[in-house]
């Protein structure tokens, strides 16, 4: 494969991982330290061309994320097609001719030469070689088997770079496994305990004193701690974090910047928890817990602990109360002293059981503002793929 496009492929079981995939690619999902297409693209050797995915995504608009596109025609360059929720742990071995890469018996990428057709994404073409790693089937599977990648991802950055030293006054716990980004500050009186696995604090990271730091944990560029105790927390760019947070993947741009506990838990992009907002993450039998999906409304996950999954653009008031296992849908605006249901659907409006559809006018206006505050504006294409997003969500049984 000397000239190749990569294409990134959300497949039925991708697309169905709500409540995120309403409103951004299951491939722009963080994974360890890295997008799930980050990571592709690594092993593949070559930036994405495209992402393939659901229709109502087309013009999603995000960072670096290449175009979103609902379906591709021949194929005009040879074209490498890889499953978004593929994990590779090793590179894609070249080829010029029609090839199937296999993880056990899934196929999970196939190469097809210029001229060829885009294949079906379920069967084998061509020659089936085996390619080292692992397949996410669950959208829960993205929290509960984050900490050994992360743990996976910050080893592999200290052996390319070596341990960072423990910053002046601060304390670690163990022997010190920590990598540092440019411009990071860590005040005095931090502590980070390496135990369980290594930290790692990305570019223009801060630290505030007296917060807890328990690996592995991850902080995205920009990210701000503010205190409180984190253990096993991947979180950023650009997030606001305090209190007690526990196993949870925290998307960009989120706030979660006062007291109150979250665990085992995952957060879209631009949620707004507000102080003292709390989630259960353990059942009072400590049996499996159950939560909403598109194609199971009560799936069993197999996991004893699940917090909650907010999608993009979520905001909770003061004192919200989550539920174990509690599923918010995208855009929802949830306040009062009342817990909502286990699956809250997109663009909900109200307290408690008593929800109302949040009119998209409204939802829009607070998204910009919200936005603005961190010196991004909601683009032209970002805004129709949230209005078709609020659309899709009234047309569905996601209601």
């Amino acid at each position: 494969m000397s000239e190749f496009d990569l294409i990134v492929v959300d497949d039925a079981v991708a697309r169905d991982w709500q409540p995120f995939t309403l409103t951004r690619p299951a491939a722009e999902l963080l994974f360890g330290t890295m997008r799930l297409r980050e990571r592709i693209e690594r092993s593949a050797g070559t930036a994405a061309a495209a992402i393939l995915s659901s229709p109502h995504l087309e013009g999603f608009e995000e960072d670096d994320t290449p175009p979103v596109i609902a379906g591709a025609e021949t194929l005009t360059r040879p074209t490498l097609f890889v499953l978004s929720r593929f994990v590779p742990k090793s590179a894609f071995p070249r080829s010029d001719a029609p090839r199937t890469f296999t993880a056990g018996s899934l196929p999970v990428a196939w190469f097809v030469p210029a001229g060829g057709q885009p294949p079906d994404f379920t069967t084998t073409a061509g020659e089936a070689i085996a390619i080292e790693g692992n397949v996410l089937n669950h959208m829960w599977e993205l929290m509960s088997k984050n900490g050994e990648q992360t743990t996976a991802d910050i080893e592999a950055l200290i052996r390319e770079n070596g341990t960072s030293p423990l910053p002046a006054g601060t304390f670690g716990i163990g022997e010190t496994k920590l990598h540092l980004g440019r411009n990071v500050t860590v005040e005095p009186g931090v502590v980070f305990d390496f135990t369980s696995g290594p930290v790692s604090l990305d570019d223009d990271v801060t630290v505030r004193a007296f917060a807890r730091i328990a690996g592995p944990s991850w902080f995205g560029r920009g990210t701000i701690v503010l205190g409180g105790a984190h253990n096993g927390v991947c979180a950023g760019p650009q997030c606001r974090l305090r209190g007690e947070i526990e196993a949870t993947v925290i998307l960009g741009y989120s706030n979660k910047a006062h007291d109150g506990f979250i665990g085992h838990g995952y957060i879209g992009r631009w949620v707004n928890l507000g102080a003292m907002t709390t989630n259960s993450d353990l059942k009072n039998n400590y049996g499996h817990v159950r939560l909403w999906t598109p194609g199971d409304p009560d799936a069993n996950t197999g996991e004893m602990k699940i917090g909650g999954f907010f999608g993009d653009h979520v905001k909770t008031g003061i004192g919200a109360l989550i539920n174990t296992g509690c599923v918010v849908g995208a855009g929802s605006n949830l306040f009062g002293g009342g817990m909502p249901p286990k699956y809250v659907p997109p663009f909900s409006w109200g307290s408690g059981d008593k929800l109302d559809v949040y009119e998209f006018d409204k939802f829009i206006a607070t998204a910009q503002t919200v936005m603005l505050r961190r010196n991004v504006e909601l683009s032209e294409g970002m805004r129709k793929v949230l209005e078709r997003a609020w659309h899709v969500s009234r047309s569905t049984n996601q209601t």
